[in-house]
């Protein structure tokens, strides 16, 4: 979604969250109308789903990369499914770049076809919990503990793609943070039997930029975990700029940062998933943060997977 997520989403006591919250009633209704006339496709091969009921900003896509570079090591032949989107070419050339398997289509049951064709032996959904034309044998649902489920309430009057019960569909939960055992405990009055682990991000290059005065921007899901992690590893972050999801960036904008930067003495620096969209225009040079995710318990985290398969 190209758009800076409300402020309102993080709080139920608003003017718009009352207003909105009969078409997020109405959305809900017919969402689940929809989904009683869908029948799912069951494949030969596992399918394993990395989603999120929060819109956005969650982690599936290096949480996806984890799991299917973890599956090869273990002889498996993985492969990540994206549904494809013109303006999500920043994550195409990510995962492409760390997996060398993707398949992309407007369709993932397409998609589950050709790499059943392909003799794929594991196919892992980059997203797509609310797609219920796929038969899943695994569901593993994101979070961010920054955000975790905003105000609770469905799009458009929260930040939710549907309610924190939907998690009775899932299996295992990641939360991207710190421990939360108070949400822990919704999860579990949701569902007993959900695995709960945890990851973090771990930045690859951070001493590239210690002793720098730095101009932060980003244009993804949720731009404040990106500038918290920057500054949570003690860089000294001058100034934020914080863009759409996805934002199509054009030269003439970069162009306008890289002078600000310039003028102000500042070095800029964005995300991984930013300078993939941005280098497209020509602008190879720029700093960016790398980092890479730790799932803890990643042992016990492979071995759940592992009963699905």
């Amino acid at each position: 979604m190209k758009f800076l997520k409300p402020k309102f989403w993080e709080s139920k006591n608003n003017i718009l969250t009352f207003l909105l919250r009969p078409i997020s009633i109405l959305f809900n209704f017919l969402t689940i109308l929809r989904v009683s006339f869908i029948t799912p496709k069951q494949f030969k091969i596992p399918i394993i789903c990395v989603g999120n009921i929060y819109v956005g900003g969650t982690g599936k896509t290096p949480v996806s990369i984890a799991i299917a570079n973890t599956l090869k090591i273990n002889k498996k032949k993985p492969v990540i499914i994206k549904k494809y989107y013109k303006n999500h070419e920043d994550e195409h050339k990510l995962i492409s770049k760390i997996t060398n398997c993707l398949i992309l289509n407007e369709n993932r049951v397409t998609a589950l076809e050709n790499a059943e064709k392909e003799k794929f032996d594991v196919g892992i959904l980059d997203d797509g919990f609310q797609d219920h034309s796929i038969k899943k044998n695994l569901n593993i649902i994101c979070f961010n503990n920054k955000q975790l489920v905003g105000n609770g309430l469905v799009f458009p009057a929260g930040p939710l793609r549907e309610s924190l019960s939907s998690l009775k569909r899932a299996q295992i939960v990641i939360i991207n943070g710190e421990k939360n055992k108070p949400f822990e405990e919704k999860i579990f009055n949701i569902s007993k039997d959900i695995k709960i682990f945890y990851s973090k991000y771990i930045p690859i290059n951070i001493e590239e930029f210690s002793n720098k005065k730095l101009f932060a921007f980003a244009g993804i899901g949720n731009p404040g975990n990106f500038f918290d992690l920057l500054i949570d590893y003690n860089l000294n972050v001058q100034k934020q700029i914080s863009f759409p999801d996805h934002y199509e960036f054009k030269k003439k904008k970069i162009q306008k940062l890289i002078e600000e930067a310039d003028n102000k003495r500042l070095d800029l620096i964005t995300t991984e998933k930013d300078f993939y969209r941005i280098s497209s225009l020509g602008f190879n040079n720029l700093n960016y943060l790398k980092v890479s995710l730790k799932i803890e318990q990643k042992d016990n985290f492979i071995n759940e997977i592992n009963k699905y398969l």
